[in-house]
């Protein structure tokens, strides 16, 4: 019988947590991982840059309900995985990150890639350590997954020393490394609390539940039949332009109206301009259940009196003990209007968008060249829209809806969107992906295309093509004039092309009205596709009812 190494204790967890996929890119410190894995149903995903396997992961989580696990080689690997971690955290995303680590016994004596890997990762995650030992592997990898779940959910980051994967495991230890933080664990919402807030939204005019980025991908049932029982507005949210969210139509004017507010395990910060007026009421009244005292503490300090009542509980177990006590409670809201009229705030967008053209020769208007996939993705009750980018992603979000969606998030850092559509493609088989990027966010992981292509995971990437970083173009024109806007320009490069050289397929478009039948052309090949359309560089729709 072949020798148990550390690696295999660590495979064996794996399959524990029901590990079948790794997000992975192969290195020098990880490869006894690799090794151990080719025995099990454990399938590896090998991406094109360390930062990919984060955003993979993180599209996984977020798609299929589970852990996502990316896993990297140590040193610059592990610093090239580092960045996306940003994005999966503000994502409330459950993610481990598993680095490869320079051997326990050469650390501070110059070994290879050697690095302080773990204070790197810490800042970006809930948790961060590095494992002492093979005994300890099975139990970190356990630990790391239950705090990625934990309360609000994140990436937590676990470096793994190449001598503790590759020395002879003689006994597992049923505890982690002593370094390893401790899981925390919240109290329920109390019945009592539940009726206060039950009671005082109930009594407000305009009260709204505002709900953050989980909401949008993981809760949207549950919190639909809140809103029902409540008789009061549930809004999700996790657009980095906050009040600006373009896929909620005309939510300013929501919170301008709203007397009362519950936050959902949504965050106080410059997505909501901090509680202040006017974005809302100056006596506006707020209520907050979070998982994290820091939060509590943060909206304590930014609304003094106006928080009558912060709880420290988890979002789902809230989220069934307040829809019960609505349900056993037959008070009414005092305003029966309020609901519907939120409903059709959030639902507004310009008629005049379907017919919109543009005033750059052959370009297509970015909202109608929107609008026009909207077909596609109907085509399939399960279907996945990302969006990514600056103003094209707006627009992509204000124009475009499906049943599953992954965005850049409330982190507001762009380049993910190919990295997450091949992930969208993986777990969800057979089912329509569009991602919409813009031309800049093309750039950062181009080279996935090749990743989507290995793995025969077909979807239509769509480039909205300005020949610029317009985001950042658009706030030169605003902030310094139209004569100081400079340093921002891109060539209009035929994307389609780069797709058809890595073996995916590509078509160019400069008319909204081919939008459509270009994309169904696409999808008919099954490949990784990227149909490129050449757009006027517009801002982003800044939608305000007259």
């Amino acid at each position: 019988m072949a020798e148990r190494l550390g690696a295999h204790s660590l495979v064996d967890a794996f399959k524990a947590q029901g590990v079948n996929s790794i997000f992975t890119l192969s290195g020098n410190h990880i490869m006894p991982i690799f090794d151990a894995v080719i025995d099990h149903p454990i399938k590896l995903i090998h991406t094109r840059h360390e930062a990919a396997t984060v955003h993979m992961a993180d599209a996984y989580a977020r798609l299929s309900g589970k852990v996502g696990i990316a896993m990297v080689t140590g040193g610059p690997g592990h610093a090239n995985a580092v960045s996306a971690l940003y994005t999966a955290a503000m994502a409330e995303a459950p993610v481990v990150l598993l680095s490869g680590h320079a051997p326990l016994n050469q650390l501070g004596k110059g070994a290879f890639q050697e690095m302080s890997q773990a204070d790197i990762a810490a800042p970006l995650c809930k948790a961060s350590w590095t494992c002492a030992g093979p005994q300890y592997l099975a139990a970190d990898f356990e630990l790391a997954c239950a705090i990625a779940q934990s309360g609000r959910p994140g990436p937590v980051h676990l470096s793994l020393p190449s001598d503790a994967l590759e020395n002879p495991l003689t006994a597992a230890s049923a505890t982690p490394s002593p370094s390893a933080p401790k899981l925390a664990s919240n109290p329920p919402l109390s019945s009592e609390n539940a009726q206060l807030i039950v009671k005082q939204l109930r009594a407000a005019q305009k009260p709204v539940v505002l709900v953050g980025p989980r909401g949008c991908y993981q809760y949207a049932k549950e919190l639909h039949q809140l809103s029902e029982a409540l008789g009061v507005p549930v809004i999700a949210t996790e657009s980095p332009r906050g009040v600006g969210d373009p896929s909620l139509g005309a939510f300013a004017e929501v919170l301008a109206q709203s007397d009362c507010v519950l936050l959902l395990e949504k965050r106080l910060d410059f997505t909501l301009k901090f509680g202040n007026s006017p974005t809302f009421k100056a006596d506006a009244r707020f209520m907050q259940i979070d998982s994290e005292a820091d939060e509590l503490q943060r909206s304590q300090n930014a609304l003094g009196s106006r928080l009558e009542l912060a709880v420290q509980a988890d979002l789902l177990p809230s989220i069934e003990t307040l829809l019960q006590t609505a349900k056993s409670d037959q008070a009414k809201s005092q305003d029966t209007s309020w609901l519907p009229w939120v409903k059709e705030a959030i639902a507004y967008r310009p008629n005049t968008w379907s017919t919109a053209t543009s005033k750059t020769p052959k370009h297509a208007h970015p909202g109608r060249a929107m609008l026009a996939l909207q077909a596609i993705l109907d085509s399939h009750p399960d279907s996945v829209l990302v969006a990514d980018g600056g103003e094209i992603g707006q627009w992509a979000q204000a124009c475009l809806h499906a049943p599953n969606r992954v965005i850049n998030g409330v982190a507001g850092s762009i380049g993910a969107a190919l990295p997450f559509a091949t992930a969208a493609a993986y777990t969800k088989p057979g089912v329509p992906v569009v991602a919409v990027m813009g031309d800049g966010t093309f750039g950062f992981h181009s080279s996935e295309l090749d990743t989507a292509v290995r793995y025969q995971l077909p979807f239509i990437g769509v480039v909205g093509n300005d020949a610029c970083w317009n985001a950042e173009y658009q706030i030169q024109i605003r902030e310094y004039g139209q004569e100081r806007a400079k340093g921002c320009e891109l060539l209009p490069s035929r994307y389609d092309q780069v797709a058809e050289a890595f073996g995916g397929a590509g078509e160019l478009v400069t008319d909204a009205v081919d939008v459509l039948a270009a994309a169904q052309r696409l999808q008919a090949k099954g490949l990784p596709a990227i149909l490129n359309i050449l757009i006027e560089g517009l801002p982003a729709p800044n939608l305000k009812r007259s």
